[in-house]
């Protein structure tokens, strides 16, 4: 019950926040990239394009990374191609480096985070939305209810005395509270999604 007291609480709103026009990028990005460069295979510039679209993943996934470190607060570790000396070895050539990209899981599993930020970004901008309109109705009953030409209603229910809007009003702080609660908790679920995923096949260490 003291989210709304905690700075973490705003973090975790601005990740929220931040997940749908970020995620659909991604995805729009990932899906064009994908698409464009399998359907131009055959080409030479179809499977650079590929390439450069996969590494792209995987750098995106890293600030995604990071994003979740810093604003949630959950350790995400970042993806071993942007992890220093793992592509480039001054013994190696450009063929064992991509070699490596190609062959790391979390490359891949890069892709399926930018893929299912775009899914979480639905979700989470579908909940701000909703549950940001039924509190904001609730906080302002007193405020709107007795305005002229206004006919204030919750609902099916009418307001029309100023002991209905407060208690209107004070469900509303109820459901405030309630409401930060559950988006810390989705905004903690997004960032250990993004652990689980950047986490295939690496050993335990620092990031």
């Amino acid at each position: 019950m003291t989210a709304p007291l905690r700075a973490r609480t705003y973090l975790n709103l601005i990740y929220l926040v931040l997940a749908f026009p970020l995620g659909l990028a991604y995805f729009v990005g990932v899906v064009v990239g994908l698409s464009t460069g399998v359907g131009m295979a055959i080409t030479l510039v179809g499977i650079p394009l590929l390439i450069a679209t996969i590494l792209g993943a995987t750098i995106v996934a890293a600030f995604e990374a990071r994003l979740a470190t810093h604003l949630v607060g959950v350790d995400v570790p970042l993806p071993e191609a942007v992890r220093d000396g793992f592509l480039m070895d001054e013994d190696d050539g450009v063929l064992e480096a991509l070699k490596r990209l190609l062959t790391a899981p979390t490359t891949w599993t890069s892709v399926l985070l930018l893929v299912v930020k775009f899914v979480y970004g639905v979700v989470a901008f579908t909940l701000l939305v909703t549950v940001g309109a039924v509190v904001a109705t609730l906080l302002a009953a007193p405020l709107a209810y007795d305005q002229p030409g206004v006919t204030y209603q919750f609902g099916t229910y009418t307001v029309e005395t100023l002991p209905a809007a407060l208690v209107l009003s004070g469900t509303g702080v109820v459901l405030t509270v309630l409401a930060l609660s559950l988006f810390n908790l989705l905004a903690i679920g997004g960032g250990l999604l993004n652990a689980a995923l950047l986490d295939v096949g690496l050993e335990q260490e620092p990031c």
